[in-house]
């Protein structure tokens, strides 16, 4: 019979978010500045790495956003927004947008409102404008799904890559 005793587990919870979250920093993604605007007409716009395509026909998109954030309620309550696909040269404009203590986001970036309303970022390598379509709670973060209204690509600008906890580049 073999030496070792099974021990009573002690500890039910065994999953390390911390772990968790390192692990899903190995998969490489875009980065992006979702952008749209209060009921009073304030610019608000934030970091995301969530961004993915949902859906061709209709075309949908969605990300998903923590949900303390102090955004959140603007989002889940606005017509509209954009997600603004960042290039490699915008990469110190995401960190102010991911950063609370940035008062005057938009300040770092050249922007325009489209017709919707929402601020539209320069010279990205793809902007969506989309109708906010449906919205679905997934643990600690809200899923919104836009319905994507118009969209543009720039082809010469490489896009902003985020892996393991950095910026990096992508051999193209």
């Amino acid at each position: 019979m073999s030496q070792a005793i099974m021990e009573p587990e002690t500890n039910v919870n065994l999953f390390d978010s911390r772990a968790f979250r390192q692990a899903l920093g190995h998969f490489p993604t875009g980065v992006a500045i979702v952008t749209t605007r209060t009921p009073e007409g304030r610019p608000v716009g934030l970091t995301i790495n969530s961004f993915s395509s949902l859906s061709l026909e209709p075309p949908l998109i969605m990300w998903s956003l923590v949900n303390h954030s102090p955004s959140l309620s603007v989002f889940e309550n606005c017509n509209y927004f954009a997600i603004n696909v960042i290039s490699q040269s915008q990469t110190e404009a995401a960190l102010g947008f991911a950063n609370s203590k940035v008062e005057d986001k938009f300040a770092l970036v050249s922007h325009v409102d489209g017709e919707e309303g929402v601020p539209l970022i320069d010279d990205c390598v793809a902007t969506f404008v989309c109708e906010n379509y449906r919205q679905h709670e997934g643990g600690d973060h809200t899923l919104f799904i836009g319905r994507v209204v118009r969209h543009s690509t720039i082809t010469e600008h490489e896009p902003a890559v985020f892996h393991r906890g950095k910026f990096t580049r992508i051999d193209l």
